[in-house]
């Protein structure tokens, strides 16, 4: 997979995707709302059972007390946590549809470097052209047909 500014190339196709309200960095740092540039790997995928079914065999579900830390003084910071957790912390199980399908990027993981970011995800898009926070966003058909595809270690390529 490679994210360019002409959208995610994948497979001899051409996806139209958002990133970050930051643009692409190389200096990622937390909240700058920046997508990371560089070379990251897929480690994992999450979704949402009460509203599609497995999109992979290796897929977790999301469960209702999952949290993903973005606290950087947080010994979970930018990992999977569970409610109740005395730090900042994203609900993976939202109203809305944006984490129903979540594929997890390396980036800053497992190991986090305190302050480089957390959450560099690929999810769905909120519309078409809207920016992420960070993120890689996708069209929901387009994210669905890619899951099925990839695998752990899949590349992500994102360039500046």
């Amino acid at each position: 997979m490679v994210v360019t500014p002409a959208g995610l190339r994948f497979r001899g196709r051409r996806l139209a995707c958002t990133v970050g309200r930051g643009g692409v960095r190389a200096d990622k740092r937390e909240g700058d709302g920046a997508t990371p540039s560089g070379v990251h790997r897929i480690v994992g995928m999450l979704y949402r059972p009460d509203r599609m079914a497995r999109p992979a065999d290796w897929a977790v579900p999301i469960r209702p007390r999952d949290l993903w830390c973005d606290d950087p003084r947080h010994a979970d910071y930018n990992l999977m946590a569970r409610a109740p957790l005395d730090a900042s912390a994203e609900r993976l199980m939202r109203p809305d549809p944006l984490y129903d399908l979540v594929i997890l990027t390396g980036w800053n993981w497992p190991h986090a470097e305190r302050g480089r970011g957390s959450a560099i995800f690929i999810h769905r898009w909120r519309r078409p052209g809207a920016p992420t926070e960070g993120c890689v966003g996708l069209d929901p058909r387009d994210l669905r047909w890619m899951a099925r595809r990839i695998g752990f270690g899949t590349r992500l390529v994102v360039r500046g």
